[in-house]
């Protein structure tokens, strides 16, 4: 008797161990990319549309003047023309604005709106 309770208990063990990492992992692992092309004076995204979770974001400055991006508290490095970098950040669902920081690039139009799902 004490053998059988013994196995049933480390079924019920595994089985629930199971369970939990089947949970935890998709939604833990779900990362996105964006790719995001800084121009004189706009953004080019890939898609504005993306799920909740880890969001990187791959920017590729295409303009002639320097460019970053910046998104919910977080700002990419400053890239000059023809050069890349990215910006990892996760987010809830909601609407995200974005822009470039840079001297008054978003009032010229380099800004935007992310909806996360």
């Amino acid at each position: 008797m004490p053998i059988r309770l013994i196995i049933v208990a480390s079924t019920l063990t595994l089985a629930l161990a199971g369970a939990g990492a089947a949970a935890a992992g998709p939604a833990a692992a779900r990362t996105t990319t964006v790719h995001v092309t800084a121009k004189d004076f706009s953004f080019a995204l890939s898609t504005k549309t993306v799920g909740h979770g880890r969001i990187v974001f791959s920017i590729r400055n295409a303009g002639r003047s320097d460019h970053d991006f910046e998104i919910h508290g977080h700002t990419s490095k400053t890239i000059g023309p023809g050069k890349s970098t990215a910006l990892t950040v996760t987010l809830a669902p909601g609407r995200y604005p974005y822009k470039c920081a840079v001297d008054s690039h978003a009032e010229l139009g380099m800004k935007g709106v992310l909806r996360v799902t």
